[in-house]
């Protein structure tokens, strides 16, 4: 780790280097573009000098030039005014004229000097003016160039300033956190050195120990076990291998998978078969019109056949899959349902044999067919060789797989070197019945094309070969998945599992007829290991035991006496509940005697008051007499001890009533008769009132369990009806997913006869093109020959 760090740490630092070395360079470019700069703004200056005194030669020009102009206008009033006077002094003789004329002429070449200097100082300037703009323009451009780059360059020097400033400060935090790591991985690599030791002291100690339990282990060996059934192969078979769990997990997903892709496989050739038979009803003789042949009827009575034949494979794979599980032994030995799918497969395989001689005398009929053309009967041909390849790649299939089953049939039947080489004919075998297949489904696609061209073709003929082509796609796509599902698990299927009977013995194969014994032995295996893995229960100290057993006795002992006190509280309980009901019977009747006796006292407290009025008036009333005196007196008594005036009174007898409630002891006399009564009217209110109250609880229970029952039924109801909409909804489904299935099957055939026809479109437009531009040379050539022709014609 530290020579890691340390290689790090050099490729930084030649990288740092590098990038120093770059960033000397980039600082001398850019020190040399500052120099050229400066030496531009130097030229600049001159050039600004140079034109300041070319606008101080022009200044000067042009004051000459004004100058001359005045000088001109004074020459040309002189002359104005020579001339007047050339006119006054005319007569005067010939040799003044001559003098001026002269004079005149003097002047006037010197005037047309003077315009063509000025005009050339014109020219002059202008040139100069432009020469002067022009190098002006070029100077500013080149210095805002100048000044671009200066500024470019000065970006990239501040960006690379600052980028090797962030390197540098990146590399320095890097080397702190790799000096923090060296010391890190370096006290790791301590402690990793100090545990190494301890590793190899503990496994010192487990080789000796090792050693040690070998030695025991061998001599318990010798001198008890009998003999070693791992020497025979006999014996060997019988004894469990070692449990491969993901070899089995792996086993029950491919055996998913592949029911899966068969299930697929099933459907294509149920729907190809019954397809089949619809055509052969309908092409090329209709059997609602006229009756087929009788060479297409026995097709068709075949064909009618053939789930017998289709199904049992979707059955027999099922089988299969649901035999693999997660704690059985998985070879080729032991899987003997495989023996019944290779027995469905062979069925399947004899009756494609079967309908193989019908299937091509029923294309050589439709070929005979006077509506049938040179295309549609070279097809036929084609599809002639395709069904005998397919029947022929099936009947391969079938000695392959009947191959693959022999070994849980027989032992030795196949050796365990021709496993892999079977398997990857098995492979390529499905990889060529995918090809036949695909050629099959184009060879039918374009005769369908062809018949469609046909006037003759049905509605009912079209759509059955629409169908047709659609199961034959389906059949192709579970054709190519399952050759490329055996292709990609074909590593798997050829290598050893890991299972067979070698505990220390010789290898060998596992005999078919000692598979189900080994399996046997294996589930006894399972059981016992499963049952000496149950937790024990924890015991309990023997001190603990002893208080509880002495606990035990005592309680059994005493088991009678408690049980009869236990009845006898239950009856304790009963009576209590019977002297409290009739206690609360006895409340409410002290209740009625309450309120009686206080209307009694109110009665006799007014009859009092009466007689004491009467007896202030001298005449007492008739109605009272002593005996209307008395029985306050006996009534107040009464109501102060009942006991002590029941047995002084005469004529009374005490009385004891039990009922429902309880007992009642009653004293009946003259007085109490009323009383009586009206206890009994209490007690018959109670227990109307008791008997109304469970009626109407017992109705609203009734109608409860009415509501409840009527509730239930309707949730039944619902139940059914959710089900019979769920099996509606399931099926719907089912149909859409056929729906959907036939219609991508009809997109697929479409978008791929869509697709020849395009490209045959494509080479038809491609050879017109080049027709066309044969013809266009052609054409050409001949313009060229005619024109040669009357060329040839008007020399002549």
């Amino acid at each position: 780790m530290a020579a890691d760090l340390q290689a790090k740490y050099s490729k930084l630092a030649q990288e740092y280097s590098k990038l120093r070395a770059q960033n000397q360079v980039l600082k001398k470019g850019v020190v040399d573009e500052q120099a050229n700069s400066a030496s531009l703004k130097d030229q600049l200056k001159q050039r600004d000098q140079s034109l300041r005194k070319v606008e101080q030669e022009m200044d000067s020009l042009s004051f000459r030039n004004q100058q001359l102009a005045k000088r001109v206008e004074l020459l040309q009033e002189e002359l104005v005014t020579s001339e007047s006077k050339s006119k006054k002094g005319k007569s005067k003789g010939d040799s003044p004229s001559q003098q001026g004329l002269q004079t005149q002429s003097v002047f006037d070449e010197d005037l047309q000097k003077k315009i063509q200097e000025n005009e050339r100082l014109h020219i002059q300037f202008y040139e100069a003016g432009e020469q002067h703009r022009h190098q002006e323009g070029q100077m500013r451009a080149r210095l805002e160039e100048l000044e671009s780059q200066s500024a470019q360059h000065q970006a990239v020097v501040d960006g690379l300033n600052a980028r090797y400033t962030e390197a540098v400060e990146r590399l320095q935090t890097d080397k702190a956190r790799m000096e923090a790591k060296s010391q890190t991985l370096e006290h790791e690599s301590k402690e990793c050195r100090m545990r190494a030791e301890e590793c190899q002291q503990q496994l010192r100690r487990c080789q000796a120990e090792l050693s040690r339990q070998l030695k025991q282990s061998s001599s318990v060996i010798q001198e008890k076990v009998p003999f070693n059934d791992t020497k025979l192969s006999d014996f060997n078979s019988l004894n469990v291998p070692a449990h491969n769990r993901r070899h089995q997990l792996k086993a029950r997903d491919l055996a998913g998978q592949a029911l899966a892709f068969v299930q697929d496989l099933v459907a294509a050739l149920l729907n190809f078969h019954s397809y089949t038979e619809q055509r052969v009803h309908i092409y090329p003789r209709d059997s609602s019109i006229e009756p087929i042949s009788p060479l297409n009827q026995k097709f068709s009575q075949y064909l009618h056949e053939n789930a017998a034949y289709v199904r049992p494979l979707e059955d027999g794979l099922l089988q299969l899959h649901q035999s693999i599980t997660e704690d059985t032994v998985t070879v080729l030995e032991t899987v003997g349902k495989l023996k019944l799918f290779a027995d469905h497969f062979s069925a399947y395989s004899h009756f494609l044999q079967k309908i193989l001689p019908y299937q091509l005398k029923s294309l050589e009929e439709e070929c005979n067919a006077p509506f049938c053309t040179a295309a549609l009967t070279a097809k036929n041909r084609e599809l002639q060789s395709d069904v005998t390849c397919i029947t022929t790649q099936f009947d391969k299939l079938s000695n392959y797989i009947n191959l693959l089953a022999l070994p849980s049939v027989r032992q030795d039947a196949l050796p365990q070197t021709s496993t892999s080489a079977v398997f990857t004919q098995l492979a390529a075998c499905l990889h060529s019945l995918q090809d036949a297949v695909k050629e099959m489904s184009k060879h039918y696609s374009q005769k369908a094309s062809l018949e469609g061209e046909l006037s003759n073709v049905t509605e009912k003929l079209r759509t059955t070969t629409e169908c047709l082509l659609g199961s034959l796609v389906s059949l192709t796509n579970c054709t190519s998945k399952i050759a490329v599902f055996f292709s990609n698990n074909l590593d798997f299927f050829t290598s050893s599992p890991g299972y067979g009977p070698t505990r220390g013995g010789p290898a060998a194969t596992l005999d078919p007829l000692q598979a189900e014994s080994m399996l046997a032995n294996k589930k006894k295996a399972a059981t016992y290991l499963h049952a000496i893995q149950k937790p024990r229960p924890q015991s309990v100290p023997y001190k603990e035991a002893l208080a509880n057993r002495r606990v035990l006795t005592s309680s059994t002992e005493s088991r009678e006496g408690l049980t009869q006190q236990v009845h006898q509280s239950q009856e304790k309980i009963a009576r209590l509940e019977q002297e409290k009901e009739h206690w609360l019977l006895e409340a409410q009747l002290g209740k009625v005697r309450l309120e009686k006796e206080s209307q009694r006292i109110g009665e006799l407290e007014a009859q009092l008051a009466a007689a004491a009025a009467a007896a202030r008036g001298g005449a007492p009333p008739a109605s009272v007499g002593p005996a209307a005196a008395v029985p306050p007196a006996d009534a107040s008594a009464h109501d102060q001890d009942d006991a002590e005036a029941a047995p002084k009174c005469p004529g009374t007898e005490p009385t004891t009533s039990t009922s429902l409630v309880g007992m009642l002891s009653t004293t009946f006399s003259s007085e109490n008769v009323g009383d009586e009564e009206s206890r009994e009217q209490l007690i018959k209110d109670h227990y109307m009132a008791r008997v109304a109250e469970l009626t109407s609880q017992l109705q609203v229970s009734d109608s409860k369990a009415v509501h409840f029952h009527a509730e239930c039924r309707a949730l039944a109801k619902r139940l059914a009806l959710a089900e019979k909409s769920r099996e509606a909804l399931s099926e719907e489904v089912k149909v859409a997913n056929q729906h959907v299935a036939r219609l991508q099957d009809d997109l697929t055939t479409t978008k791929r006869s869509y697709e020849d026809q395009l490209s045959m479109m494509s080479d038809h437009l491609c050879s017109m093109n080049e027709t066309l531009s044969k013809q266009r040379e052609e054409i050409d050539t001949l313009k060229l020959g005619s024109k040669a022709n009357a060329k040839k014609n008007k020399g002549r």
